[in-house]
């Protein structure tokens, strides 16, 4: 998979007026300059941050809304007033763009020089001014927005602004991802359905469906040497079973695995795609469902649904990006079963086969076992714990006339014992802000049984996602109550029946 930070770039958009002169007006601009160098050099935000002239006219304004809406390396705009700008020169502009913004409210200086501060010193510094004129015009005309508060130094800026970055690369790489669903939904489930059409004019994904036969097509031409090369890699990378090494009994099994795997990237690969579906009801010629395949493409970055779930492999897609280069990983999940011993209530994750390995920093073991389902031969796949520590499921339901994400904070634990009966990968948790307000508000909510676990992203980067995409965001977390949760719902079922988003 190709870096999805790689040629993108956020805009930095400086705001004032010639009312004060020249000389102001360079001190303007080099006092932006450095607050976009501050950003810039920042190593948790890693998108390049360009600096662009300072915004003096409503037709200038207007002109770099739509040069950032044609360049397709802008992700997002960065706004700040460093002086007054009055805010009716904004009003075409921000009219006009249709990339993320995040209004920051800052200034050139840190602390105040209390000793010699004059009148000039106040003309020039008056982002406390110019910000408020902004944010009321931005308010007044619904302009979507992130609005982070401090000095371009301070860790905390740097970290909220680099949140709201790789959310915006996140949504620019929606606006171009193409998703190839390898045959149909599982039949008869419903969470699993939606409107393809509707989504990719919300999301900009492309979802559109294959033949199997198409796939086996090209799994089928994948040559021996191809296949050699890869179960070698696989004998370094994980503990593979003795029978599945060369000379075991299962031995073609995991050939047939590496072919799946090399059949399936050459497929993605020459469609230009960055997600997928499989589904065990129609597999067509395939001697497997592939498991090893899927979780070693995720792994990759590739976003995945399991049973034909166009909709999580979205999900999987975006947070794979947004987490791109952080430590932790991704990855399709599904609740299974419960732990139900007042004060030790938690949730046991797995898959059929398809957990993503980058939710482990341990070595996987790499097995085969019977599946029971799918009509096909014993699947070969990666077995291993997730590791423990802060994570988050996210589900996204099509409710006919919006899509909402459900979001839930949680933390891994691991089991209470070993699972040696249980031959896959697998993960258990327990959620905010505890196990029955967290169901009764997933159900409530009608949120999906297949999720994205994230380890490499948080709560914020979703919501800086939805905020961006105007699309609703239900959250459960410590602070979750179910009456309160439920009137939100019913809240935000108002606002996107009759208003189309907040204006």
């Amino acid at each position: 998979m190709h870096n999805p930070f790689d040629g993108r770039e956020i805009w930095f958009l400086t705001g004032s007026q010639d009312l004060y002169g020249p000389e102001t007006l360079e001190q303007v601009a080099a006092q932006s300059e450095e607050v976009a160098r501050l950003l810039d050099q920042a190593d948790e935000v890693g998108v390049p941050v360009v600096w662009k002239p300072v915004l003096k006219d409503r037709e200038a304004i207007k002109r770099a809304a739509l040069d950032a809406n044609a360049d397709d390396s802008c992700v997002g705009v960065i706004v700040w007033m460093h002086t007054f700008s009055p805010a009716k020169m904004w009003i075409l502009g921000l009219e006009a763009l249709a990339k993320p913004m995040l209004h920051l409210h800052t200034q050139a200086n840190v602390e105040l020089p209390w000793s010699t501060i004059d009148m000039d010193f106040m003309n020039l510094n008056q982002a406390a001014h110019g910000d408020r004129e902004f944010g009321y015009i931005a308010a007044r005309l619904g302009v979507s927005r992130k609005t982070v508060v401090g000095h371009a130094s301070n860790p905390v800026v740097q970290h909220r602004v680099a949140v709201w970055a790789r959310a915006a690369v996140g949504w620019a790489e929606l606006q171009h991802l193409k998703l190839a669903r390898f045959g149909d939904n599982m039949r008869n489930v419903a969470v699993t359905e939606g409107d393809k059409t509707e989504a990719e004019a919300m999301l900009g994904v492309s979802v559109n469906t294959w033949g199997v036969n198409d796939l086996v097509a090209v799994v089928d031409a994948v040559d021996d040497a191809a296949i050699d090369a890869l179960v070698a890699e696989y004998e370094d990378l994980y503990d593979v079973g003795p029978d599945l090494r060369a000379g075991g009994e299962r031995h073609e099994s995991l050939r047939y695995g590496a072919r799946q795997e090399i059949g399936m990237r050459r497929f993605l690969e020459q469609g230009g795609f960055g997600a997928f579906t499989t589904n065990f009801e129609d597999l067509g010629g395939l001697k497997q469902l592939p498991g090893l395949a899927v979780q070693r493409l995720m792994a990759d970055g590739y976003g995945f649904g399991a049973e034909g779930d166009w909709k999580t492999a979205i999900l999987v897609r975006l947070a794979k990006v947004m987490g791109h280069g952080l430590p932790g990983g991704a990855s399709l999940m599904e609740d299974y079963t419960y732990e139900l011993t007042p004060g030790k209530e938690k949730i046991l994750g797995a898959h059929m086969l398809e957990i993503c390995p980058t939710l482990t920093t341990g070595k996987p073991k790499l097995e085969i076992h019977p599946l029971g389902i799918g009509d096909r031969e014993d699947p070969v796949r990666l077995v291993f714990d997730t590791d423990n520590g802060p994570a988050l499921v996210v589900a996204m339901s099509d409710l006919r006339d919006r899509l909402r994400f459900i979001a839930n904070v949680v933390e891994v634990v691991g089991s209470d014992a070993d699972l040696p009966n249980l031959p896959v990968a697998r993960a258990v948790w327990v959620p905010q802000p505890d196990f029955a307000t967290s169901a009764e508000c997933w159900l409530t909510a009608g949120a999906a049984h297949h999720t994205v676990m994230t380890t490499a992203v948080g709560l914020e980067h979703f919501v800086d996602l939805a905020e961006i995409a105007g699309l609703e965001l239900a959250i459960i977390d410590d602070e979750t109550t179910v009456r309160r949760f439920s009137q939100e719902l019913r809240w935000n079922a108002v606002v996107h029946k009759f208003t189309d988003g907040l204006r």
